[in-house]
C-alpha cells in the first residue's frame, strides 16, 4: 500500500519529516538491490548530498537566472533604456567558437587496427548527423560561455532500427547541483577533484517515465520549496516577460509533468544513477553503471581556474559595466530632457499665471513691467553629456577587451582610425586569445568522443545491434558500408585525435606558403620525385586523398605496390623486380602495416635502386672516353657540342 512521505522546508531551510504521514512506500528494511544498504539508508543518502549541494550553490544559480534578463533585455523598465554590451560581446565571442567546428580522427594504437580506427573515423562522421551534433554544440557552447562550464550527458544509447547510436543530452545548469569539493566531473587521471555526487532536476509525464522504464506506482504531485527545475522556469519566463503557469498545471492529468530527481552517485563504492519521485522520497528507477569508471557527463570550459569547477564567465566579466552604461545612457537621457524643459525661476509679480510658463508655439506671455528678470534658468552641470561619453566608452573598451572582442570582430568598423597593419595586429591578438579557449574546447570535444566510442563498444552486440549500415561521402558519389562490432572494436581503445577546422586550414596555409617557392625550385631538378611533390602541394591546398587519386591516377607501379602490401602484411616475401619503380614501390610500401617481409622487401627496393644508380655512372664513365677519342681522332680541340646544345640547335629559326 502507497503512503505518503512529505517532505518540507522551513523558513530556516531545515527538513523535517511529518512523522504521522510516513507510509510503507519504501520498506526500511527492503535492501537496495546488490548492495550492502536498505532503501530507506539509499533515500536518506541521496536528500543528504542533495542539501549539501543545494546549500552551496542555489546561490549561484539564482544569479544566473537573473542576468538572463541582462542577455535579452526584455525585463527592464519601459520608461528606461538597457544596453546590449552583453548580448553584442557574448554573440562575438561565442560565433568565433561555434563557427570552427572540430574534425575528430581515430588512430589505431596496435598494428592491424589502422582499418578499424578509419571505420570508427567513418562511423563519427555519420553519427554526427544522427546524434544532431551541430544544435548539441550550440546548446553546450551556449550554456558554455554564459555560465562558465556546460555539461553534456553522454550514457544512453538509441536501439531504434533507424538511429542505432549514442544519446546525447545538454545538461541545463540551472536545474543541476554537484559535489561542492569537485573540480571537474571526473577529475585527473587519479580521480583528484572528481564529482563524488551531483544530479539535475527534470519534468516528466508517467507515459514518459513508462518509456524510459520508471516506476510509477504510487507517484504524487508534490512540489518542494525548493525545487530548482520550478525556480528556473519562473526566472526564465519573468525574462521572457511571460507568466509562469505552473501551479496552474495542477490540474493536469495524462500530461501533468511529475518532479523527477536524476542523481548520480556511490553506493558501496560503485557508480549508480538513481532517479526519485515525491520529494525525493521514493526511488521510481536505479541503474548501475556497470563497467563504467568515469561518469557520463562531459564538461566544457570558457575561462577555467586551476582547482576550481566555476570559472569565468562571460557575464562575470559584462554585468557591472552593462548595467554601469545602461546608468550612464539614462542620465544622458535624462540630462537631453532636461536642456528641453530646464527648472527656472521667475518673478510672481511680473507673471502671475504659471501656466503662461507652459511650452507653446505662437504663444504670447504677458508681463508685468519689464521682461527683464522675470524668467531666470536653473543653473545646472553643464559637462554631463562629456562625462557620459567618456565613460561609456571606457565601459565598453573594458568589457571588450575582458574577452578579446574588439569592434573589428564585431564586425562593425571601429571609432579609432587606424592603418591596415594596426587591424591586423588586433585581429592577430584576439586570435591568440580565441585559440586558448579552442584549445580547451578540442579537450572536451576528445572526451565526448572518447564517451561515444565506449557507448558502442559496451553496446553493440550481436544480440541487440546486428550490423551499422553508414554512409560515407565521396567526391563522385556516395558509398554505403555495413559494420558489425569486429569492424570498429580494438583490444585497445583507439586514440582521438581532434583537430581544429580554423587551426587546421591555418597551419595548411602556412605550409603551402613554404611549400610554393620551395617546389618551384625543386621541380627544376630532373631527379625529384615529381608526383610525390605535386601531391604534397594538393594536400596543402586542401584537396582530400579521394580527389587525389582522380587527380593523379596510380601508375601501374604503385598498383602493383599496393597488390604487394596484402601479401607483405601476412608476413610472406614477395622478391622484387629488377623493372620495378623503386621510389614508387616504396613510397606505397611504407603505407602497409610493418612486417619483418615488408621490412625486408622495402630493403631489397633500396638496395636495387643503389645498384641501378651505380650501373648507370658506371656506363657513363664507360662511354665518356670513347667519345673523347672519337671528337679528337684528328687532333683538333674543338668539342663536340652536347646533347643538350645539339636540341637548342635544332629549334633555333633560319
Amino acid at each position: 500500500m502507497a503512503k505518503n512521505y512529505a517532505v518540507k522546508r522551513t523558513d530556516e531551510h531545515e527538513r523535517y519529516e511529518d512523522e504521522e504521514n510516513i507510509t510503507d512506500l519504501e520498506a526500511s528494511e527492503d535492501m537496495f538491490e546488490d548492495t550492502s544498504k536498505t532503501k530507506k539508508e539509499v533515500i536518506k543518502q541521496i536528500q543528504q548530498e542533495y542539501k549539501i549541494a543545494y546549500d552551496s550553490q542555489v546561490s549561484k544559480i539564482q544569479e544566473g537566472l537573473k542576468r538572463l534578463k541582462l542577455y535579452n533585455n526584455q525585463a527592464r523598465d519601459k520608461k528606461r533604456v538597457g544596453d546590449p554590451l552583453l548580448f553584442t560581446v557574448f554573440n562575438t565571442v561565442f560565433s568565433s567558437l561555434y563557427k570552427d567546428r572540430f574534425n575528430v580522427v581515430f588512430e589505431g594504437t596496435r598494428e592491424g587496427d589502422q582499418e578499424k580506427a578509419e571505420n570508427i573515423t567513418n562511423l563519427a562522421e555519420h553519427d554526427y548527423i544522427k546524434m544532431q551534433k551541430k544544435q548539441l554544440d550550440y546548446d553546450w557552447g551556449w550554456n558554455t560561455c554564459f555560465y562558465g562550464r556546460g555539461l553534456l550527458l553522454l550514457e544512453d544509447f538509441d536501439f531504434e532500427e533507424d538511429m542505432l547510436c549514442p544519446i546525447a543530452e545538454v545538461i541545463d545548469p540551472m536545474t543541476f547541483l554537484r559535489d561542492p569539493n569537485a573540480t571537474s566531473v571526473n577529475g585527473d587521471m587519479y580521480g583528484n577533484g572528481a564529482m563524488r555526487f551531483g544530479g539535475r532536476e527534470i519534468g516528466l509525464t508517467k507515459w514518459q517515465m513508462k518509456d524510459r522504464g520508471y516506476d510509477c506506482e504510487g507517484i504524487l504531485k508534490d512540489k518542494e520549496i525548493d525545487e530548482l527545475l520550478r525556480q528556473a522556469r519562473q526566472e526564465r519566463a519573468a525574462a521572457n516577460n511571460t507568466q509562469q503557469i505552473d501551479f496552474s498545471q495542477e490540474t493536469l492529468d495524462e500530461n501533468y509533468e511529475y518532479s523527477v530527481l536524476e542523481w548520480y552517485t556511490h553506493i558501496d563504492g560503485e557508480k549508480w544513477c538513481i532517479s526519485t519521485a515525491n520529494a525525493k522520497n521514493k526511488i521510481v528507477r536505479a541503474v548501475k553503471l556497470k563497467q563504467q569508471k568515469r561518469w557520463g557527463f562531459v564538461d566544457r570550459t570558457l575561462f577555467p581556474m586551476a582547482n576550481d569547477w566555476d570559472g569565468v564567465s562571460i557575464p562575470d566579466l559584462i554585468e557591472d559595466k552593462q548595467r554601469a552604461r545602461a546608468i550612464m545612457i539614462n542620465l544622458g537621457l535624462d540630462a537631453a530632457k532636461s536642456d528641453l524643459h530646464p527648472m527656472y525661476f521667475y518673478n510672481k509679480k511680473k507673471i502671475t499665471n504659471k501656466k503662461d510658463l507652459d511650452f507653446g508655439f505662437n504663444k504670447g506671455v504677458g508681463v508685468n513691467g519689464s521682461v527683464e528678470g522675470a524668467y531666470t534658468p536653473m543653473i545646472k552641470a553643464q559637462a554631463i553629456t562629456q562625462q557620459v561619453n567618456l565613460i561609456m566608452e571606457i565601459l565598453k573598451a573594458s568589457g571588450e577587451a575582458s574577452v578579446a572582442a574588439p569592434e573589428l570582430a564585431q564586425g562593425v568598423n571601429p571609432n579609432q582610425d587606424r592603418t591596415a597593419t594596426e587591424n591586423e595586429i588586433v585581429a592577430a591578438g584576439r586570435g591568440s586569445r580565441v585559440s586558448l579557449s579552442a584549445a580547451l574546447w578540442s579537450s572536451s570535444e576528445e572526451r565526448f568522443w572518447r564517451q561515444w566510442y565506449f557507448l558502442y563498444k559496451t553496446n553493440f552486440e550481436s544480440d541487440k545491434i546486428g550490423e551499422k549500415i553508414i554512409r560515407i561521402n565521396g567526391v563522385i558519389s556516395k558509398k554505403y558500408k555495413a559494420l558489425t562490432r569486429k569492424d570498429i572494436v580494438t583490444d585497445t581503445d583507439p586514440d582521438v585525435i581532434v583537430i581544429s577546422k580554423a587551426e587546421q586550414q591555418a597551419e595548411e596555409d602556412r605550409e603551402r606558403a613554404i611549400m610554393t617557392p620551395f617546389s618551384q625550385i625543386a621541380l627544376q631538378d630532373p631527379t625529384v620525385n615529381r608526383r610525390y611533390l605535386l601531391r604534397k602541394l594538393a594536400r596543402v591546398s586542401g584537396v582530400n586523398e579521394e580527389e587525389q587519386f582522380f587527380m593523379f591516377p596510380p601508375t601501374v607501379h604503385e598498383l602493383k605496390a599496393e597488390d604487394e602490401n596484402q601479401t607483405l602484411e601476412a608476413g610472406e616475401f614477395i622478391p622484387i623486380s629488377a623493372s620495378d619503380d623503386d621510389i614508387q614501390h616504396i613510397e606505397i610500401h611504407l603505407k602497409a602495416e610493418p612486417t619483418k617481409a615488408l621490412q625486408a622487401h622495402i630493403m631489397a627496393h633500396k638496395k636495387m635502386l643503389y645498384f641501378k644508380q651505380a650501373n648507370e655512372m658506371l656506363e657513363q664513365q664507360q662511354t665518356q672516353p670513347m667519345l673523347d677519342k672519337v671528337t679528337n681522332i684528328s687532333g683538333a680541340k674543338e668539342q663536340k657540342p652536347s646533347v643538350t646544345e645539339q636540341r637548342a640547335n635544332l629549334i633555333q629559326p633560319n
